[in-house]
């Protein structure tokens, strides 16, 4: 999805810094889940609140919520990167390797090692 009018183009990261999405999504999720209880406690009060206030925290959420689909794309592409990785690994899982016989696994050995030193 391309940037939303009027926004920058956003920066995508690499999916090796999974880590770093996965913290900020987490943090924004804990700072969501923070204000909607705080929120819950003036519920019966609203006259404690200002409009700034009110006003401020629509605009924050509002623009949070429409710029969830960066995250979606973000994690879309992660998850695609992850699922390619996992086809990869699954033509190398133990029962892959149990399953063939000493031969092909000593010619696959030797093959690798030559191509280990071709390089």
């Amino acid at each position: 999805m391309p940037a939303q009018p009027g926004q920058p183009t956003p920066q995508w990261q690499p999916s090796g810094k999974i880590f770093l999405v996965g913290t900020m999504i987490d943090g924004m999720r804990q700072g969501a889940q923070e204000q909607y209880a705080t929120l819950l406690e003036v519920r019966p009060t609203p006259h404690v609140l200002d409009d700034y206030t009110v006003g401020r925290i629509v605009a924050v959420y509002t623009e949070q919520r429409d710029d969830l689909w960066l995250w979606d794309e973000q994690l879309r592409e992660v998850a695609t990167s992850i699922l390619t990785l996992a086809d990869e690994l699954k033509r190398g899982t133990i029962e892959t390797v149990l399953a063939k016989d000493d031969g092909e696994l000593g010619l696959e050995m030797l093959l690798r090692q030559l191509g280990e030193r071709e390089s």
